[in-house]
Order: C-alpha cells, then sequence, then structure tokens
C-alpha cells in the first residue's frame, strides 16, 4: 500500500464520498456496505441535448438583452434569458447507471483501498467468518471496466444492472430545481433488460436521438475467480454500437482480468512519471497526488474534457448539479489551472481540442446572437456548445469568450510551440477580438465601451448586476486580448497587426481602483462585503496584468487588494474561493497565507476522497455555505496555487520556491520535470533551508533566464560535459542559453544563506 493511497475502514454511505475510477471517458464510483456494494456508472459525452424553445427564437440575441437592460426590464430579462435553465430539465449531463453487487447483508467489517499510482479500487468485505475481496479498475487504454470478486462464494453476491429511474417518484414541487430536480422531468421511457449466455444489458431509449446501455459479460477465471467486464456504450460510438459493445466485453472477459491489468497500470506509470514533488507537509504533497489522480482519470486527449463533475455525474436519482454543464465563468478554466506546469500536456489537451473542433459553434452563436463576426462560446453550454440560458449578465457573458483564449496562451506559453502560436492561439484570439470589437465603441470620455457589463457573481441576476461603466473584471479581460494579439503578433513578425492591436489598447479605460488604493468592481462600486467570485481581481490572478515585482504601483494596488479581502472575510465563500486565494497570496509571496488557505479548502470543503464539494459541509465555520454540490475546479484551482508555490515564471523570469513557508523551508522540498515556459522543464531541490540545486532541461534551444536565489555571488552551470562558473549578485537574474536536448545543472559556489 501506498502512503498516498485512499483507505478507509467504514462503509462509505455516499457516493461523492466514494472510491473514484476514471479513463477520461468512463468514471466509477464504489460505494456501499455490501447491501448493496454499488459501482455507479458515467459517461462523459452521455448528454440530452435538446435546447429550449427560447433558444431559437427571434428575441434570443444580445441586441434584445441590451434593450431589456436599458428598460429595466427584469421580467424581460429573466423570461427570455434565465428561467429557461430551471423551466425545462434539458439540456443537462446525464447519470449512465449503476451496478450493484448485492451481498443480501451489510458486511460486518468492510476496508476499502484505492492505489493511486495503479488506479485500481480493493474493497475487502467481512460477513462472519466469510471474507470476499473486490478489486476493480478502469482500463486506462481499451476503456473497459473490470471487476474481480475473489473469497467464499457462498458469500458471493449477486451482480444486478441498474439503470437510471426515469419513470420513478415525481418531482417534487417545492424543490430546488438547480439542485434537486427530478430524472422524471425527461420523459424518458424506462430501460428495457435483456439476457444472452454470460453477457446482460440494459437497453435505454430516450425522449431524442441518444441511446445508451451498460453491457457487462460475467464468467471465472483459469483459478476460478469470478470476473466481469463491463461498458457504458451510446449510439455515438457507430452503426452497431451494441453489438460491439457485447462483443469487446466478451472478448475482454477471455483475455482476462490480471493480463488487461498489465496494460492498464503501464499507461499509468508513463502519467505518474511526467513529474514528481517531495514536500515535508505529508497533506499537500498528498493532495497533489490524489488531484493529479482525479485529473488523470477525468481529461484524456480524445475524450470531452471535464464538465462540472467530471466523469462522476452524481449519482442521487437526480439531475445532477447545475445540469453537470460547462460554466465558462470559472469551472472550466480552474479546472485546466494546473496542468501545464504539473506536465501533464496531452491530457490536458483534452480542453484545448474542444474549444477549437467547437469553433464553427462558436462562429454560429457570435453571429446568430451577438450579430457579429468572429467566435464566441455561450458561457454556460452543453457538450456541443449548445446555450442553456441562466443568469444572463454571466451565462451570455461576451467576454467570458476571453477568459477561454487563455487557455490557448498559457499552452503556447509553455511549450513554446511556434507553430500552436501562428496557427492556433493567435486566431484563437483573433476570431474572439473579432466579435468583441463589434460592440466595442467610443464613450463620453473617448475610451471604449461594452453596451453591458457585469462581474460574477455580483449581485447575482438581480437588475443591480448591469455595472455602467464598464467592470474591472470586462475591463481587465479586455486589456488582456489586445495585449496578447499585440505581444503575439509582434512574436510572428505580423507588424501591421500588432500596430491595431495596439491602437485598440491605448483606447480602453485604466482599471478602477479606489482612493485606498483597492481595486473596485467598477469606478462606481467598490467591494464591501466578503463574495465568492474575485472577478473584480482578475488583473491580479489569473490575468497577471499587474506586476509586483515590476512596478511599485502595481505592488501597492495588488497588495492593498488582497488586504481588502481579509478584512470583507470569508462569511461567502465557497471551496474554489479558498484556492483562489492561495493562487493570489503565492504570486504576492506569501507561502503562509497561501498554505493556509488550502488546508481550510482540503479540510473543510472536500469530501474523504478529496472531492471538492463547495460548501462547509462539516459546519467547522470557516464560512456560511454548508451544501455539498460536488465540482472540480476547487480540486485544480488549489494543486495550481500549490505548484505556484514552488515554482513560478514572471515575464520570463524562472523563479524556484517564490512562496514557500517556513516551515517548509527549514527543512527539505522540491519538485521534478516541472513545466515552465518556452518548453523547459525545471527541477529543483533545497534541504537544510538552502537551495541545493535547480535542473533545466530543453525541448526548444532558447535563452532561459533564471533569479539567483541561492544567496550567493557564485554559481557553477553544468551543461553535460561543460562547466561554467559565473558572477551574479544574490536576488538577481542571470541567463542560460541551451539548445534542444540540453540538461543544465546550477548550484551555488561558497556560502549560501536560507531561502526564506
Amino acid at each position: 500500500m501506498n502512503k498516498y493511497d485512499l483507505l478507509f475502514e467504514q462503509p462509505i454511505a455516499r457516493w461523492d464520498e466514494a472510491l473514484p475510477l476514471g479513463n477520461g471517458l468512463t468514471g466509477c464510483l464504489l460505494w456501499g456496505n455490501g447491501a448493496p456494494l454499488r459501482f455507479s456508472l458515467d459517461r462523459g459525452d452521455l448528454w440530452d441535448l435538446r435546447l429550449a424553445p427560447e433558444v431559437h427564437e427571434a428575441g434570443f440575441t444580445y441586441a434584445e438583452m441590451i434593450d431589456c437592460v436599458k428598460r429595466g426590464d427584469q421580467e424581460g430579462l429573466l423570461n427570455r434569458f434565465d428561467r429557461i435553465y430551471e423551466k425545462y430539465p434539458y439540456p443537462t449531463k446525464l447519470p449512465a447507471g449503476r451496478l450493484e453487487l448485492n451481498f443480501r447483508q451489510p458486511a460486518d467489517q468492510i476496508k476499502s483501498n484505492l492505489a493511486l499510482q495503479e488506479a485500481c479500487a480493493n474493497i475487502e468485505m467481512t460477513f462472519g467468518d466469510r471474507t470476499v475481496t473486490v478489486s476493480s479498475y478502469l482500463h486506462a487504454v481499451n476503456g473497459l471496466g473490470y471487476i474481480r470478486i475473489v473469497g467464499d462464494p457462498e458469500a458471493a453476491g449477486r451482480l444486478d444492472i441498474v439503470p437510471p429511474d426515469y419513470v420513478g417518484a415525481q418531482q417534487d414541487d417545492n424543490a430546488n430545481l438547480v439542485f434537486h430536480s427530478s430524472l422524471t422531468r425527461l420523459g424518458y421511457p424506462a430501460a428495457s433488460q435483456h439476457a444472452e449466455g454470460h453477457m446482460r444489458w440494459f437497453h435505454q431509449q430516450t425522449a431524442h436521438e441518444l441511446e445508451y446501455a451498460i453491457v457487462v459479460a460475467e464468467g471465472h477465471s483459469a483459478a476460478g475467480e469470478r470476473i466481469a467486464v463491463y461498458t457504458v456504450a451510446t449510439n455515438n460510438d457507430g452503426v452497431d454500437w451494441l453489438e460491439i459493445a457485447k462483443r469487446k466485453t466478451a472478448s475482454a472477459l477471455e483475455t482476462g482480468y490480471d493480463a488487461a491489468f498489465v496494460e492498464h497500470v503501464e499507461w499509468w506509470a508513463r502519467y505518474w512519471a511526467q513529474s514528481s514533488i517531495a514536500l515535508p507537509d505529508v497533506e499537500a504533497e498528498r493532495m497533489w497526488v490524489l488531484n493529479n489522480y482525479l485529473f488523470g482519470s477525468c481529461s484524456r486527449k480524445g475524450a470531452p474534457p471535464m464538465p462540472l463533475q467530471g466523469v462522476w455525474t452524481a449519482d442521487e436519482g437526480k439531475l445532477p448539479p447545475w445540469k453537470g454543464d460547462y460554466h465558462h465563468d470559472l469551472n472550466t478554466q480552474l479546472s485546466y489551472w494546473h496542468y501545464l506546469k504539473a506536465n501533464h500536456l496531452e491530457e490536458g489537451e483534452s480542453f484545448i481540442d474542444f474549444l477549437w473542433n467547437l469553433r464553427p459553434e462558436a462562429r454560429s452563436f457570435a453571429e446568430r446572437f451577438y450579430d457579429a463576426p468572429g467566435i464566441n462560446l455561450p458561457s454556460v453550454m452543453t457538450l456541443t456548445g449548445g446555450a442553456m440560458g441562466g443568469w444572463p449578465m454571466y451565462s451570455l457573458s461576451i467576454t467570458n469568450q476571453i477568459w477561454l483564449c487563455q487557455a490557448f496562451d498559457h499552452y503556447w506559453l509553455s511549450t513554446g510551440n511556434q507553430e500552436f502560436l501562428r496557427d492556433k492561439a493567435y486566431v484563437y484570439f483573433r476570431e474572439t477580438a473579432e466579435c468583441v470589437q463589434r460592440w466595442l465603441v467610443p464613450g463620453e470620455d473617448g475610451k471604449l465601451r461594452l453596451p453591458l457589463s457585469s462581474s460574477p457573481e455580483f449581485h447575482d441576476n438581480r437588475l443591480e448586476a448591469w455595472l455602467d461603466p464598464v467592470s474591472n473584471y470586462d475591463l481587465s479581460l479586455l486589456i488582456y486580448l489586445f495585449r496578447r494579439l499585440r505581444d503575439m503578433a509582434g512574436q510572428l513578425d505580423y507588424d501591421d497587426d500588432a500596430e491595431k492591436w495596439a491602437d485598440v489598447l491605448v483606447n480602453l479605460p485604466e482599471l478602477a481602483v479606489n482612493k485606498d488604493g483597492v481595486l473596485m468592481i467598477n469606478p462606481k462600486e467598490s467591494l464591501t462585503e466578503s463574495h465568492r467570485h474575485f472577478s473584480h481581481m482578475m488583473s491580479i490572478f489569473p490575468l497577471k496584468l499587474l506586476n509586483r515585482n515590476a512596478s511599485t504601483r502595481d505592488r501597492d494596488i495588488i497588495d492593498k487588494t488582497i488586504s481588502h479581502l481579509e478584512v470583507l472575510g470569508k462569511g461567502q465563500w465557497v471551496g474554489y474561493s479558498f484556492a483562489w486565494a492561495a493562487a493570489m497570496y503565492a504570486w504576492q509571496g506569501n507561502g503562509e497565507a497561501a498554505l493556509y488557505h488550502l488546508q481550510q479548502m482540503w479540510r473543510y470543503t472536500c469530501s474523504p476522497n478529496g472531492f471538492h464539494l463547495n460548501g462547509d459541509y462539516k459546519h467547522a465555520g470557516v464560512c456560511m455555505f454548508h451544501y455539498r454540490p460536488f465540482t472540480l475546479e476547487g480540486n485544480f484551482a488549489a494543486v495550481s496555487a500549490l505548484q505556484d508555490m514552488l515554482l513560478q515564471v514572471d515575464e520570463g523570469t524562472i523563479r524556484v520556491f517564490p512562496a514557500i513557508p517556513a516551515a517548509w523551508a527549514d527543512r527539505s522540498a522540491g519538485f521534478r520535470d516541472f513545466r515552465g515556459e518556452m518548453g523547459v522543464l525545471l527541477s529543483a531541490r533545497l534541504s537544510g533551508g538552502k537551495l541545493d540545486y535547480i535542473k533545466l532541461r530543453a525541448e526548444r534551444g532558447g535563452s532561459f533566464r533564471v533569479q539567483n536565489d541561492f544567496g550567493c555571488e557564485g554559481l557553477l552551470i553544468i551543461i553535460g560535459d561543460r562547466s561554467n562558473e559565473i558572477n551574479c549578485t544574490a536576488g538577481e537574474a542571470f541567463r542560460v542559453d541551451l539548445q534542444a536536448g540540453d540538461e543544465c545543472r546550477i548550484t551555488g559556489i561558497g556560502s549560501l544563506i536560507p531561502v526564506r
């Protein structure tokens, strides 16, 4: 057993505390007491894609939204753009169903273990003097699920296939439709059950084009062990989708559990080899490993990127919270913050590929809704980019598309891939700008402005949420868009384009800062109470428009704005707020505060299995929200903040251990193969409070600037069999020139001072 593994010695009573398995497309949650032991299944592309009829009506446009706001027509806004989210149960992510291993009675004793390195669950159940062990994994390559049951055959239970209950209890009229909407509202018929030899399945028709099934083949190994292989199949898989699923499971059953396990473990070994950390803080190190496991389980190239719950749609007999959709005013972006530095490129490319492939739909939506060229996606949307409605200032924000652009920017900066910059990143930014520019017009002060502005999620969906003049949220994104376009055009030698984008940039207003030097919501309103979404602080993080290392004024604004959060308190925060705050503290260089906020999130808003549950469900008093809707963005935002404590690249300068707490600095810490910028992988270690070394491995040739945090004037730089001693003032930066494939080790010469 590995020290990182999940271990429970009591029955797991809830799906959101279950042992999670996943292979990017299919997910499984193991939980229960033996009567039954449940395998709650999910598949990433299992969606009811029907759109509300109002989305197709002539009045569903940005122009109409503008007119409603100008008229103060709140009812018109709600009826046309907002209420459709709750009025119709669709579109929505769908649960797949369950397998249930029923032992007819609860186990007297049960131990559950999830081996993270092997991505395999093991559950040992004792019934009197009889013992049964159930092991299961979701194959990392072939996509199938495997179950092995070993032990007393008299105690071994019956394996049932349980479809979602689409025809059961009717909707409670008083139920919250965001969190407790009944599956019966979808209007689906009951699934049909089938059996054929050692094969069983259910077939679920829906009220639209989708059909799906859970198929299980069951038999025994040569050693007499009971084996089951399952899959979640849909008619998206091809013409003979169900027959293909049956053949695949039958063939896999014949191959066996152990033979398939070899390839599965090899995939995970390659995944774990991409990077690692070693910290004196057991909790922080364990959460890094656990959350990288969750990421590898629910994001894979070739599969849809993770929506709110990834591949673990809620199993409560209802629609998932917020319909398990794609929210682009925070959730999808935070979910893909950490993967680049963790060096999991291929898994994270799921999100990049998804956005790129949706450009036709984004172009169509820009034309239909915004009456504009270019691209823009709805901020609350389906798997295929359909608008779902909701609070219109956020679900239909024109600037949230810019935040999606940052995924392309981050990828280009991390890899240094010029072809990606030219053919994808710049194109995606430029096409986004084409849509936004359609609505940018000069105001009375001559500065460019949007006809509508807001700041997620201030004032919720009330009329006060429409802000005039422009919010810092919208303005920060606009500055970021045109600044990056200017810089990218310069990188590509598109001189005319660079000049064009610079002209737009100079005509944008400045960020609103109040008399106390604190970032405002917009020029008319400062934040006066605790709030979950730090949208007014986008210029600090993640956009990093303000640079505390380059400008005294920027440093002052950053420090005062973060201090203002402390004055307001955390009453209305949710889990992801703690992770986002930790990220800002890390970029401020405050490792103590960064770690404290990560601890608050991990300890009080995360399930025992690591799932981010948004609220302080333990009633520990860290915030006022005590619900527990599971979403993943907080998980990966927290890991991103932790990584930023260990490594930052600021304006091209590499800084190792820039924001670690004193307790770490006094002991030992390290990381291996974190991704920096322009295609360089970095490793570093400190011990006894002193920096031992930095290693650089260049995927591409280039000149890399490194901060001298060794605390010494002399440095030894070793590249291959070449070594060079240089003088560099402590706290200053120096350059290392590397060719593609070069590996470089840097150590200090002479007396070193502690890293603090």
